[in-house]
């Protein structure tokens, strides 16, 4: 069967359509982003403002045409961070349904870790033993630690690179100050979530998924994207910390010019930096692998397992009356 993807982060929409079915490793058709940065738009009471309705309106109308042009026999659409954290989320959700057709589900930040902690698990495998996972978006941090493809911890913090660099930074680059306080910060607000993952058992091995650990690794000597998605990739707290002593005293538009990071996001990286340092010290990490799948990939694997292995049956989609037909898919039985 062919799902189409619709993620809205704090950074992008981007959607994903793939080819799968239960049991078999999802196939890539397209990807399409968007660079909206929703988190931008809050303004100081939180509400996501009118520009920022309106590029979204315009990004899920697109999404919602192109799954179909594409055949897809599902949408999935889901928001995290910025519509999270938004006081007017729910009027902005039913404003998007009412005039799109499609139903974006909110995701709680402890089921984006499981649902990253589920794709990296299937990339993985089960040789990887005990997996503890780390996930920096543009709005939160996610970890997850777990023997199974269900983690026996799951947490989600506000620590995402977008969000850091919006509240605590004044210039680019940031004055060394405000990077040493936001530090202090980070590493006071992941104590207590580092000593409850580091109480469910020592890992076996340490991945790390997102756009923000595969720049960091890229610019400290990982392969690039053109090695490919199966190119054995690690990011190591020497290489981190060297790393940071360099970019952090240079621009977004001057981080932008370096091979593999994404201009849209080059203004984040210092605390992207941050937040990677700081984890992984918390969490006694020296070496962690980059795992190229992540919450959309996740999703896909969730909803192949909700289908029925004998027949293919789909038992959770029907119609709701979104507009969508075959499109439309009813977001709390899925993601249950």
């Amino acid at each position: 069967m062919r799902l189409a993807v619709l993620d809205v982060g704090s950074n992008t929409v981007h959607l994903l359509v793939v080819d799968a079915h239960r049991g078999a490793h999802p196939e890539p058709m397209s990807s399409a982003k968007d660079q909206l940065r929703l988190a931008e738009h809050l303004d100081r009471k939180g509400a996501l403002g009118k520009e920022g309705v309106k590029a979204l309106l315009g990004s899920v109308h697109s999404a919602r045409d192109a799954a179909r042009e594409a055949g897809c026999d599902d949408l999935m659409a889901f928001a995290t961070s910025a519509l999270r954290d938004a006081t007017n989320s729910a009027e902005v959700l039913a404003r998007v349904r009412r005039e799109t057709g499609v139903t974006l589900e909110v995701l709680p930040g402890e089921d984006e870790a499981r649902w990253t902690f589920l794709a990296v698990r299937r990339w993985c495998g089960w040789s990887a033993g005990r997996l503890l996972v780390l996930d920096i978006g543009g709005g939160s941090l996610e970890l997850a630690v777990g023997r199974d493809e269900t983690p026996e911890e799951a947490a989600s913090i506000p620590l995402g690179a977008g969000r850091l660099t919006r509240d605590r930074f004044s210039a680019d680059p940031p004055p060394r100050a405000e990077v040493e306080t936001l530090t202090e910060k980070v590493r006071a607000d992941l104590a207590p979530v580092a000593e409850r993952l580091c109480g469910a058992g020592r890992p076996d091995r340490v991945v790390g998924t997102s756009k923000t650990f595969r720049t960091l690794a890229r610019l400290a000597g990982a392969a690039p994207s053109g090695a490919g998605p199966r190119a054995h990739r690690t990011l190591s707290t020497q290489g981190l910390r060297q790393l940071s002593a360099f970019i952090t005293r240079m621009s977004g538009p001057d981080l932008a010019e370096l091979d593999g990071v994404s201009p849209s996001r080059a203004h984040q990286l210092v605390a992207g930096a941050v937040v990677a340092q700081a984890a992984m010290d918390a969490l006694g990490v020296v070496e962690l692998d980059i795992c190229p799948w992540a919450l959309r990939e996740g999703v896909i694997l969730r909803r192949l397992d909700m289908l029925d292995g004998a027949n293919g049956d789909d038992r959770s989609a029907h119609d709701s009356g979104g507009g969508l037909g075959p499109l439309t898919t009813d977001r709390a039985r899925w993601l249950r």
